[in-house]
């Protein structure tokens, strides 16, 4: 597994680096700690300046590398000139990473909202899978297990994503809870139910709802054998689909929240909306939104 982690030089501490550290991966996995400096638009200076500040920039990776190093990984340290978002995407698209970690340290409602334009440009054109990492609320990194809430509707994605979950290490006595929100909830709204033939809400309703069971029951089929502590239910909270999976979190306190991408890019994020975004933002936690390969270079062949 190849893991890209953006390292910003204003801060001293990185919350991906202290989360990937706290956590098992599979054998010969390897990190690439990245620094992107913004680029000089003085053409003579460029080449002195980038150098110099270059050989200070890797000697502080490098001791932000050191924990994991101790830990027995492969690590590899890297400055890039460019604009960070892109260029981030650049290099985990040339390097094959599987999983780009970026840091979040804020809590608050409007630093959530507001990502930054570099975390938002990696989780909307990555090819890979990203991380949203944010601190642990509920105890320190390293501290007992993960619990874990991972999303399902059934759709190719999402079995990719379970699959992952399924596939890899996580630390001992990690939990993990699968949910699948039905598409269709039928409206309160009795003004305006009036308007609308409420016979075939309601089949829809009953049609949703047994369509989520399945999706349960594919997911638990597909998670046997996990080390995971694996719990399945539908949501009795009703509302938006991003909105009833923050809830959920909320419930059972997550550390993690784990959806799969749809791949929709430009014009369809724009109309339709993603998910997946829609909780990386909100959350209090960290939230992965897993990609396998294929199907986002299949998604983006279509868009094309």
């Amino acid at each position: 597994m190849r893991i890209v982690i953006p390292v910003e030089m204003t801060s001293g501490e990185s919350a991906a680096v202290n989360a990937a550290v706290a956590r098992p991966w599979p054998p010969g996995t390897m990190f690439c700690l990245l620094h992107v400096v913004a680029p000089i638009y003085l053409p003579l200076l460029v080449p002195r300046v980038f150098e110099n500040a270059k050989i200070t920039i890797l000697q502080r990776l490098d001791r932000a590398a050191e924990p994991l190093k101790k830990a027995g990984w492969n690590v590899r340290t890297e400055v890039l000139e460019g604009s960070s978002g892109r260029t981030i995407n650049a290099f985990a698209k040339e390097w094959r990473a599987d999983l780009v970690m970026v840091g979040s340290h804020d809590r608050g409602p409007l630093a959530r909202l507001c990502l930054g334009g570099t975390g938002q440009s990696v989780m909307r054109h990555a090819l890979c899978s990203v991380e949203i990492v944010r601190p642990r609320r509920y105890g320190p990194e390293g501290h007992d297990g993960l619990k874990i809430l991972a999303t399902t509707d059934g759709s190719e994605f999402s079995v990719a994503a379970l699959r992952s979950v399924a596939a890899r290490p996580w630390p001992e006595r990690s939990k993990l809870k699968v949910i699948s929100v039905p598409e269709f909830i039928l409206t309160k709204d009795e003004s305006y139910l009036e308007t609308q033939p409420v016979k075939e809400f309601e089949d829809l309703g009953a049609a949703s709802l047994e369509d989520a069971k399945r999706c349960i029951a594919n997911a638990q089929e597909i998670l046997t054998g996990s080390p995971l502590a694996v719990s399945a239910e539908l949501p009795k909270y009703e509302d938006r689909p991003y909105q009833v999976i923050l809830h959920e979190a909320e419930e059972c306190q997550a550390d993690l929240i784990v959806v799969g991408s749809h791949g929709r890019s430009g014009f369809d994020r724009v109309v339709m909306g993603s998910v997946s975004e829609a909780v990386a933002l909100h959350a209090k936690c960290s939230v992965e939104i897993i990609r396998d390969a294929r199907l986002t270079l299949d998604e983006h062949r279509r868009a094309a």
